[in-house]
């Protein structure tokens, strides 16, 4: 996308310092990344500053081929473009939440807009995180390393939690309804499990927050409402009157077993 164009050289070459190849990672496999944006001269500044710290980059410059790119060759974080020639980055989004190989996928939005309505709309279409343009590779980097390090499975899974007709397997992140598969991100997996192995007890949203985002977090208390709009539409046969996820008023949220 070429809006504000004047500001990318500027933006990634005072940024440039902090970027020394080093060709070493974090994770201890090689981590494929998808960058699905119109704008080559972002898609190489970014394809750089990211090989730079180890990992393995490919590119598309339109929806339509991104996503056959991504369904052909899945990679393991997407780095999205909101507004792309052909098919955008929210139709993308919804493509892959709908696709039960691809639904865990983190994906990282690049937006020019930065407007909270733009940024809670790309979160309700599936989005995990999002960057607002212009943005430094030091920040980049940042949030593609903590959305790496939140969609890892603990070591040690616990047992599977069997709740109504809901049953939770965090061995393989897998949730299934009535014994049917509940498609469901790699962060609405982790924020559904975290409130139900601690039923019937209200958590705050910074609570929430730093629980299952972690510390190194970039979202706002404003995202857990998104994610939990979210699991009511994929977990509750209504959605607006939940058996499960509860809204308790001033005080934030809980899950309630005691229904079940």
């Amino acid at each position: 996308m070429n809006i504000h164009s004047n500001w990318r050289l500027r933006a990634f070459t005072r940024h440039s310092q902090f970027c020394h190849p080093s060709v070493t990672t974090d994770f201890p496999f090689l981590v494929r990344i998808l960058i699905i944006e119109d704008d080559r001269d972002i898609v190489e500044l970014v394809r750089y500053n990211l090989a730079n710290e180890g990992f393995q980059v490919n590119a598309a410059f339109d929806g339509t081929s991104g996503l056959t790119t991504l369904k052909k060759t899945p990679p393991d974080l997407l780095l999205l473009d909101l507004m792309l020639p052909k098919m955008s980055g929210l139709d993308i989004c919804r493509e892959i939440r709908k696709d039960e190989s691809l639904n865990r996928l983190p994906v990282l939005m690049l937006t020019a807009r930065g407007d909270e309505a733009d940024r809670v709309v790309g979160l309700e279409m599936g989005a995990d995180d999002y960057v607002t343009k212009p943005f430094s590779p030091r920040e980049l980097i940042a949030r593609v390393k903590a959305l790496l390090r939140r969609a890892e499975p603990p070591a040690d899974a616990p047992r599977i939690l069997e709740i109504g007709k809901l049953a939770i397997d965090p061995a393989s992140y897998r949730v299934s309804h009535s014994g049917k598969p509940v498609p469901l991100s790699t962060l609405e997996f982790r924020l559904l499990y975290y409130l139900a192995s601690r039923p019937n007890r209200v958590f705050t949203r910074d609570q929430l927050l730093d629980a299952v985002w972690g510390t190194d977090r970039f979202v706002t208390p404003r995202s857990v409402d998104v994610y939990v709009r979210r699991l009511r539409e994929k977990i509750e046969a209504d959605p607006e009157n939940p058996l499960h996820l509860k809204t308790v008023r001033g005080a934030g949220y809980l899950f309630e077993t005691r229904a079940a």
